[in-house]
């Protein structure tokens, strides 16, 4: 479509979570206590792996990659979102708002390929555990993680140009509480053909890709620990995946949230309840779901360690 008919957008107006004026104040407390967990959860997380020498292995170097994801995951959209709730009128600027999609998309993904490399780790430690440091090298884990990051740039690369070349002409309320793809595209008065093929395409390679490595990857554990004769050697493999499968269970079980809600719900509020799971419910879950079932990750080692 010819540019010069339509009026450039340079700000939009976010709707937020909720449009009740008494529960902004609640809503900014809860949210601001969230924040606060994860940034401390993962940052101490990260800081915990980096100082202590018996925590580099591949299972944490993998654990820290995942903190740092949530971290940045949660900043890139709590932040805006508690300024939000203290405004009267919440506005983001076009290029804010595309810089915003752009590490959003970036995050998202990388934490379901980081999921899914954690998984293939644990694969390897139960099922060859005699190859697992010729396997599991420094430089196997870097390859993986690098291969991670460079397909989801590549990815979120795509979706963000894709959207920089739609128009913008009419209303420039997007019904959400940050900057997402499909509340963007109902607001383009040009064709989002390519957009909606590329956000088809890619979330089903970053859904079925991922989940099918973390489901293969436990079928063949399950059939490993069953064969383990000793229950003490069942426990001890059981006990190392453990908290891998809640927090890809947190995690995924999110994603299933939105198809979950009554009919009776609108699709984009179905949007924004499972949106508030990936963007903070999830990064500040995992910190916590590590340290407090993982025997070498306690809080009480995390509260030690930074004090002495």
């Amino acid at each position: 479509m010819d540019p010069g008919n339509y009026s450039s957008v340079t700000e939009f107006i976010l709707t937020g979570l909720t449009g009740q004026p008494r529960l902004q104040l609640p809503l900014f407390l809860l949210f601001l206590g969230i924040y606060v967990v994860t940034v401390v959860g993962n940052l101490g997380m990260i800081t915990l792996v980096g100082l202590s020498s018996h925590l580099h292995t591949p299972m944490y170097y993998f654990l820290s990659n995942l903190s740092l994801i949530d971290l940045c995951q949660s900043t890139v959209i709590t932040p805006k979102m508690l300024m939000n709730f203290v405004t009267e009128k919440n506005i983001i600027s076009y290029p804010e708002c595309m810089t915003q999609l752009y590490f959003f998309l970036l995050f998202i993904i990388s934490e379901c390929y980081m999921l899914a490399e954690m998984a293939y780790d644990r694969y390897v430690a139960i099922c060859n555990p005699l190859l697992y440091n010729a396997i599991m090298s420094y430089y196997r884990c870097f390859q993986l993680t690098a291969a991670g990051y460079i397909l989801c740039i590549i990815q979120s690369t795509f979706h963000t140009c894709l959207m920089l070349r739609l128009y913008f002409c009419k209303a420039n309320v997007i019904n959400h509480y940050f900057c997402d793809v499909f509340p963007l595209m109902e607001l383009s008065c040009s064709s989002i053909y390519f957009n909606e093929l590329l956000a088809l395409v890619c979330s089903s390679f970053n859904v079925l890709i991922p989940a099918l490595t973390i489901l293969i990857s436990y079928i063949f554990i399950l059939y490993k620990i069953f064969h383990i004769h000793s229950t003490e050697g069942r426990s001890k493999a059981f006990s190392t995946c453990s908290s891998h499968i809640l927090a890809v269970a947190v995690f995924y079980g999110s994603a299933a949230f939105m198809y979950l809600q009554p009919s009776s719900v609108s699709p984009m509020d179905q949007g924004k309840v499972s949106s508030v799971f990936y963007t903070c419910i999830v990064p500040m879950l995992n910190p916590l779901i590590y340290s407090l079932r993982n025997k070498d990750v306690k809080l009480k080692t995390l509260v030690g360690r930074t004090f002495f």
